[in-house]
């Protein structure tokens, strides 16, 4: 039995931190897993920046309610379910994501949560699970799962790589050549395209 494993951001919605750092104008807020592959100091940086402007949950959240997920991902989503297992796994946090899961029409979702002073301020997180990505593509074959993941940034390739099959979907040109033996598509019907290959459908 196949179950496909996705990220979230950059995938099926934009990248929550660029839209904050458009809504703010502080561009060093744009920095995503697609530029620093080593995640705690991504989110160090994060909270310097936010602590710095005097910015907290309360601002991103905001932001965050105003975001679609992208054009055509709601159906690849509906498509993708009625063929086959699917699940969203991100290092986002639930605080940030559950807005876009109502729009997305509710999938499964594993992420990470906040430590939020009463303030608002962020200061910390707290991650579901080590290597979350690997580490919940490894049980779910466990149990009896064959993964594919689909990803576009560094903390996406060890999921891809662990599973039966993977694809980069809209990565970066220094991933995409980084790894030239992963599949890379732009588009959603080339990737469902891939998906029906590998699993029969």
């Amino acid at each position: 039995m196949h179950i496909v494993c996705l990220d979230l951001e950059g995938v099926l919605v934009p990248e929550i931190w660029i839209a904050f750092s458009e809504v703010t104008g502080i561009p060093e807020l744009r920095r995503t897993t697609r530029d620093e592959p080593d995640y705690e100091k991504l989110m160090a940086y994060r909270r310097a920046i936010l602590k710095e402007h005097g910015l907290g949950l309360p601002q991103i959240q905001d932001t965050i309610a105003r975001i679609d997920p992208l054009p055509g991902a709601g159906e690849f989503l509906d498509e993708l379910r009625s063929i086959t297992q699917a699940v969203i796994i991100s290092d986002t946090f639930t605080e940030f994501a559950s807005p876009l899961m109502k729009k997305l029409g509710w999938p499964t979702l594993f992420c990470n949560s906040l430590v939020v002073a009463p303030d608002g301020e962020i200061i910390g997180h707290k991650m579901r699970v080590e290597n979350s990505k690997y580490s919940t593509v490894k049980a779910l074959q466990s149990i009896g799962f064959e993964t594919i993941g689909i990803g576009d940034s560094y903390n996406d390739l060890a999921m891809i790589r662990a599973g039966k099959d993977g694809f980069l979907f809209r990565t970066t040109d220094k991933i995409r050549e980084d790894n030239p033996d992963l599949p890379a598509f732009e588009e959603y019907g080339e990737l469902m395209a891939a998906i029906r290959k590998v699993i029969g459908k």
